[in-house]
């Protein structure tokens, strides 16, 4: 029987290694499909500011950088984004503007995200195109909505989000970037009803279930691929002992609906310590972690054939 060979990652938060790392892993990986399955972007734009006495100067990591080559200049920008967060350049009166303006700081966050984004679509389309590999990618629970009709303009990255895709002749793939509530109350939360229902309404259009693929974002409740640190009102993590208290905080709703339904393989993201792999009855759940702060992509490989998933492995690098 014929291979697919999937290689899925998660919560890359705009790092642009963690990016050009997974573009590059088709080929790598002798891949034939590509799967990031959400939460791509980052967190914070880092201000490259041009000042009146015409010094470029960055506040970046805590340091004051003082840019007076265009290599210093563009070897900044690039770890900027190798870190997960976005370059901006302006100069000091528009600065100050931003620093006075909440909503401006605002606008603009969301203007540079959906513009890291196409970044990030060029640059598949470039890698990929001409190939014969699939490369799909949605949001996370911590994405905007400003992205998703960057990810659907593509002809090459495709987006599955809250669809059955087929990934080849046998296999089908539902996808959710939503999540049950956290307490950072990040854009695509809901309430474990509203979760189930969403699912509810995708799967109903799965032909085979038996072969169903679901890239759902939030791993299942109660498992080893959902336990994080339980936080105060603070948001800091609760101390038992000398170490942090760990709770389950995936869904409950998503549980559910592989305990039920039984797909082929389950593949999530969202807590970045939890990697690991366990069953639920005959289903695989893989959530390959994340330490994208280090540049370094979390993934898991997987081959599957028309009836069953023959081999997976966690890599790293």
């Amino acid at each position: 029987m014929p291979l697919t060979r999937i290689f899925f990652t998660s919560d890359v938060h705009g790092s642009e290694v963690c990016f050009e790392k997974f573009i590059s892993a088709g080929k790598f990986y002798q891949a034939n499909v590509l799967i990031l399955g959400g939460d791509i972007t980052g967190k914070m734009i880092v201000p490259i500011v041009q000042q009146s006495d015409g010094k470029i100067t960055s506040e970046f990591l805590g340091t004051t950088r003082v840019l007076r080559t265009k290599k210093e200049h563009d070897d900044l920008e690039k770890e900027i984004r190798n870190s997960g967060y976005y370059p901006y350049e302006l100069n000091a009166e528009q600065m100050k503007e931003l620093s006075n303006d909440g909503k401006l700081r605002d606008d603009l966050f969301l203007k540079v995200m959906a513009d890291g984004v196409k970044r990030w679509v060029q640059l598949a389309e470039q890698h990929l195109k001409g190939t014969k590999i699939k490369c799909y990618i949605s949001p996370g629970n911590d994405d905007s909505f400003v992205i998703d009709d960057v990810l659907k303009s593509s002809p090459v990255v495709l987006y599955p989000e809250d669809q059955v895709v087929r990934i080849d002749d046998d296999h089908e793939m539902i996808t959710s970037a939503w999540t049950n509530p956290t307490p950072w109350k990040t854009p695509r939360e809901t309430s474990e009803e509203k979760l189930s229902e969403m699912i509810a309404q995708m799967k109903s259009k799965v032909q085979r279930m038996e072969n169903c693929i679901f890239n759902l974002h939030c791993p299942p409740y109660g498992t080893t691929i959902d336990v994080a640190p339980e936080l105060d009102e603070t948001l800091k993590p609760k101390i038992s002992g000398t170490e942090a208290k760990m709770i389950h905080v995936g869904s409950r709703a998503v549980r559910e609906v592989i305990e039920k339904e039984q797909p082929l393989l389950g593949i999530h993201g969202h807590i970045h310590e939890s990697q690991g792999f366990i069953k639920i009855g005959r289903t695989v759940c893989i959530n390959p972690g994340s330490d994208y702060s280090e540049g370094i992509l979390r993934g898991a490989l997987i081959n599957i054939n028309e009836k069953e998933i023959r081999s997976y492995l966690l890599t790293q690098g």
